[in-house]
């Protein structure tokens, strides 16, 4: 637990491969009873096509600002005291982790509705595109 962890939501949009255990970390709490995290995985096949790797693109300052304030958003409705959201963009191979989502609350209930609300949110809010490519081409993906 990190008893010195902030109450601003921890946003991170970078190139480089995401850390849960440092996310989870910056969360952690005595006054957290649950953490409840959340890891979108780059799957092999999409909408009944092959995926062999993904391309995401992001407009990073509006992204952090609006990952930001999704994770405001949260804490005010659900109680939760800290938040941190990572997401990556750049290629991406199958299996890699392309977002993650951690949520620290006194109580599970609102840490998993939280968790939900945050990357339902992100996925159609924020400014990052994702591009699919298989053995048959490539395709923009809308959120």
């Amino acid at each position: 637990m990190n008893p010195d962890a902030t109450d601003v939501p921890f946003v991170l949009l970078t190139r480089d491969a995401l850390d849960r255990d440092d996310l989870i970390r910056r969360v952690a709490h005595p006054s957290a009873g649950a953490i409840v995290t959340f890891e979108g995985v780059v799957r092999d096949h999409a909408r009944g096509r092959a995926v062999e790797f993904l391309e995401y693109e992001a407009y990073a300052e509006m992204a952090e600002s609006r990952m930001r304030a999704i994770a405001e958003e949260a804490k005010t409705r659900w109680g939760t005291e800290r938040i941190a959201i990572a997401h990556r963009f750049g290629r991406m191979a199958v299996g890699e982790i392309s977002v993650i989502i951690v949520v620290a609350s006194p109580h599970r209930a609102e840490a998993f509705d939280a968790c939900r609300f945050i990357i339902d949110t992100l996925k159609t809010t924020v400014p990052i595109w994702k591009k699919e490519i298989g053995p048959d081409g490539a395709e923009w993906v809308e959120g």
